[in-house]
């Protein structure tokens, strides 16, 4: 790791314990805070999520979270109903923005999501954790309400494999692995301190995210942490150790669709002139399978769309 990368890590790295709960309300002000998830398929794990977060950071006690919003992103399952018993708003991908045809994508979703809400900070929490804790909102808004240089927060983990009954450390994570943290230790050296550059749980302020693109699909974190550094520096960046990370595993067809996603975002953001990768439209991954005697191949197209600044998009800028 280069000096300026080391330099920042011992600088901007803390943990979930430098920021209890009374130490972070003290400093929220009349600042208003959003905590949105976007959620698919996520019926098993978001109910509780939900429930943590009202039961804790929702109280007359502890009132640090404002709005807690769950984004349906076209499941199939009960994820809406069983956001909504456990006393989130939910929205469909569709409701904010209507006049805007809805892409697929989990950027999409946040994206959306933000569009509608309108508090100062926003922490995004992915709606499929199953080892989530309170403590991850309130030590991600702690260096946003702290330090007014700070931007965006991005959380650290230790991520786990789990295969039925066994669990491997550190054996999750596998495209931040092999994909991310390479390739941005190549082109943007200095956040090679960015310990979980993909992670999905982050804080960050309003009116910078309103003037980010968005990656509809998984280029969406490489997407928001490389725009963030080129125009705040690692000055803008921190990142906070929250201990373990469980969630679902993807096979490795799906994660191959999410690391060209990945590739992409980050390509275009260092060849922005198309000299060098002329990006194609649309972006298509083949995937190969042995049926029978032979290979058998299967087109995907990969979900490579950016959304505007959402300052660019007058139904939002109007909006009442």
């Amino acid at each position: 790791m280069q000096a300026a990368a080391s330099e920042w890590f011992a600088r901007r790295t803390s943990t979930a314990a430098d920021w209890p709960l009374s130490a972070v309300l003290a400093t929220k002000g009349n600042r208003t805070v959003d905590v949105i998830l976007p959620a698919q398929d996520e019926a098993a794990t978001v109910g509780q999520i939900v429930t943590e977060v009202r039961e804790s950071l929702m109280t007359p006690e502890a009132a640090l979270v404002d709005n807690l919003v769950v984004v349906d992103s076209g499941s199939t399952d009960a994820t809406a109903e069983v956001a909504r018993a456990a006393g989130a708003r939910v929205v469909g991908a569709g409701d904010p923005l209507p006049n805007l045809p809805v892409r697929d994508g989990k950027g999409e979703a946040m994206w959306r999501g933000l569009a509608a809400t309108d508090g100062d900070l926003v922490v995004f929490v992915d709606a499929d954790l199953r080892s989530f804790s309170p403590e991850y909102v309130v030590s991600l808004l702690g260096p946003l309400l702290e330090n007014d240089e700070i931007q965006l927060v991005k959380a650290v983990y230790d991520r786990p494999l789990v295969v039925g009954e066994t669990q491997i450390a550190a054996g999750g994570g596998r495209v931040t692995e092999i994909m991310a943290r390479p390739l941005i230790n190549a082109l943007w050296p200095e956040l090679a301190g960015v310990a979980q550059p993909l992670s999905g749980e982050y804080a960050s302020r309003r009116d910078l995210l309103e003037t980010l693109s968005f990656p509809c699909g998984y280029g969406v974190e490489i997407g928001l942490l490389v725009d963030t550094y080129r125009r705040f520096g690692l000055a803008g960046l921190a990142q906070v150790d929250l201990g373990e990370r469980k969630h679902e595993h993807q096979d490795a067809s799906r994660l191959s669709r999410m690391s060209a996603q990945i590739l992409h975002a980050a390509l275009i953001r260092v060849d922005s002139d198309g000299d060098i990768y002329p990006a194609p439209d649309p972006v298509i991954l083949p995937a190969f399978s042995h049926e029978k005697d032979r290979f058998g191949v299967t087109l995907h197209e990969l979900q490579t769309v950016e959304r505007p600044p959402l300052n660019s998009i007058p139904e939002y800028r109007n909006r009442v």
